[in-house]
């Protein structure tokens, strides 16, 4: 089976030194939603939390050597699996991120780990309980 899935917009920041992990970052950037997307995020508001299912675009190869992975906060080797590397079969990523502010087509939220120019290929809503 071949799964082939479409950005739906792109993530942009001009922070250099971005946190491995949204759960350590109070750094910002902006999600700009294609504009044929646009009405999909009527009742995204100012203070919610936001998951964003992004592509790791600039990602190296997996290969079978990286199924066991040392994370940088860690002094032992761990399956990809339970890990947040962007070395991985599939190189999706998600980040749960703070809204603060929504205009049009763009969401400008906080706790990024992402990379500018990052592909977006979905958000949902963070809903705990």
């Amino acid at each position: 089976m071949k799964v082939t899935l479409t950005p739906i917009g792109r993530f942009y920041t001009d922070e250099t030194d971005i946190p491995r992990h949204w759960s350590i970052s109070d750094e910002k950037g902006r999600i700009e939603i294609d504009p044929q997307y646009t009405e999909g995020l009527k009742h995204i508001r100012s203070g919610q939390q936001i998951v964003v299912i992004f592509y790791f675009h600039q990602s190296e190869p997996f290969t079978k050597d990286l199924l066991m992975q040392t994370p940088p906060h860690k002094g032992t080797k761990t399956g990809v699996f339970s890990t947040c590397s962007p070395r991985r079969p599939n190189p999706i990523g998600l980040s749960v991120l703070s809204v603060t502010n929504v205009r049009g087509n763009i969401i400008e939220v906080s706790g990024i780990d992402m990379i500018d120019g990052t592909p977006i290929l979905d958000i949902k809503p963070h809903i705990t309980g």
